[in-house]
């Protein structure tokens, strides 16, 4: 592991670290209701600006740009979303899990489902042994160097930027979600079914009131747009140079959190409409802290400054990063295999 990714706290310090970011998972009803104001309302706003450039036959091109405004808002909208899952936003359980259907909705994501998974990778992030459920896929060195050609090519093509970029947000909040997975209760099916339902009608009153023509034109950009938002967030948070990873018997939670998990420095803007959820680090020591309240904990926790930002720019480089050497306890890129031997040759 690069020792300049991230500052790993030493074992006296990991208890008092858990404790005192205890008290900034407290909820603010006046910051949560202002915040889905402040977010929902201009949301709908664009979207029907949209629908009146469309309509009045304006190039399509000013349609794009207010698509891009509006999908800084929809990314808004699943941070928000995605606080209810831990139910992190309000006080009330009802209030998060109702809240978090709507803006399920909004976002085209299943509540219940995508709560199941996203609980699953906050347990297993960093951790080899346990990979697979809510998180991106990585392979090691041997397996990928093991894994039958087929297996390998697709690796490489789901690992490439065009792909994690433009055909992920198509697959993920279009087709991917439309379905439970593997290991989903009643429940959890259940949050498909209505928010499937709840889309379907979204798109046939829309289509009766608007014209099916207009409705895709104006929610396929936000959707894509905010789909390519949302993958890449998620793919910096744990894909990143020095990133921590383990097998389970050495696996070390807080060491997950703060090493597996980084603090993507962003210019202010995008912090707010990413919620803050750049300081991954804190989330994963504290799921419940409201995003409200993260940039306070990390203000006032010098620990947590200790964790070296990721700038956009090494973030960057983070795409060149492909699979897990254990060896080396880092990511590596696909080029750096050429100069390996095989440690198997697998037949296919």
């Amino acid at each position: 592991m690069a020792v300049d990714a991230h500052a790993a706290p030493s074992e006296d310090a990991k208890p008092d670290l858990l404790k005192i970011t205890l008290p900034y998972q407290r909820t603010n009803l006046r910051k949560a209701l202002w915040q889905v104001v402040d977010t929902l309302i201009p949301c709908f706003l664009l979207w029907y600006l949209m629908v009146r450039t469309v309509q009045r036959g304006y190039p399509y091109g000013i349609t794009l740009a207010l698509a891009a405004i509006a999908s800084a808002f929809l990314t808004r909208t699943f941070i928000i979303f995605h606080d209810c899952t831990h139910s992190a936003f309000f006080a009330s359980r009802h209030a998060n899990t109702a809240l978090g259907y709507i803006c399920g909705i909004l976002t085209f994501t299943p509540y219940e489902e995508w709560r199941r998974t996203h609980a699953i990778h906050h347990v297993t992030v960093a951790d080899l042994d346990r990979r697979g459920t809510g998180d991106v896929w990585t392979m090691t060195v041997d397996e990928f160097q093991a894994a039958p050609r087929r297996v390998r090519l697709a690796y490489r093509v789901l690992r490439n930027p065009l792909a994690l970029l433009g055909l992920g947000p198509i697959f993920d909040f279009l087709l991917f979600y439309r379905f439970a997975g593997k290991g989903a209760q009643k429940r959890e099916r259940t949050s498909v079914y209505i928010t499937n339902a709840a889309l379907l009608a979204i798109m046939v009153v829309a289509s009766l009131i608007i014209g099916l023509r207009t409705y895709v034109l104006v929610q396929l950009p936000v959707v894509f747009i905010t789909g390519a938002c949302g993958i890449w967030l998620f793919y910096v948070q744990h894909q990143f140079e020095g990133v921590y990873w383990s097998r389970h018997e050495a696996w070390d939670p807080l060491r997950a959190a703060l090493e597996g998990s980084s603090h993507y420095q962003l210019p202010g803007v995008l912090q707010w409409v990413s919620g803050h959820i750049g300081m991954h680090h804190i989330h994963h020591i504290r799921p419940r802290i409201p995003n409200y309240n993260l940039q306070r904990c990390y203000d006032e926790i010098p620990a947590l400054q200790a964790v070296r930002p990721l700038s956009i720019g090494r973030s960057l480089k983070s795409l060149r990063l492909n699979v897990y050497d254990e060896q080396r306890g880092q990511l590596v890129s696909f080029r750096s295999l050429r100069a390996r031997p095989h440690s198997s040759t697998p037949a296919g």
